[in-house]
């Protein structure tokens, strides 16, 4: 990611990042409601792909031992289908990408 993307200077988000690699949903708006639809696809292909299987990966890890993960992804896991919970734990760790990029700083695990 880091030798596609580089330092994340281009990004003004992290949600401008998850929708360079096509992981967000598609805003569709008329008579000013605005609707999520599918994710757009129109993102690096490649990047996408790997966060996706990275993050199905992550899904079994969580079903086997749900205490040792962040509540949020057991949650959506609880909420969501599978592959729909794996394309927003990717979106979510494309945002998480983005702020260790742009502010240089290693990752923090959250502690509750």
């Amino acid at each position: 990611i880091v030798a596609t993307v580089g330092s994340g200077a281009q990004f003004q988000s992290g949600r401008d990042l998850s929708a360079w690699l096509g992981l967000t949903p598609i805003k569709k708006s008329t008579g000013g409601k605005e609707r999520l639809r599918r994710i757009s696809k129109m993102g690096d292909r490649y990047i996408r792909r790997l966060m996706v299987v990275g993050m199905t990966s992550r899904i079994k890890q969580i079903k086997s031992t749900p205490e040792k993960f962040d509540p949020w992804f057991a949650d959506i896991l609880q909420r969501k289908p599978a592959k729909l919970a794996a394309i927003a734990m990717a979106n979510k760790t494309a945002r998480i990408i983005w702020a260790v990029l742009s502010r240089n700083e290693p990752y923090r695990t959250r502690t509750v």
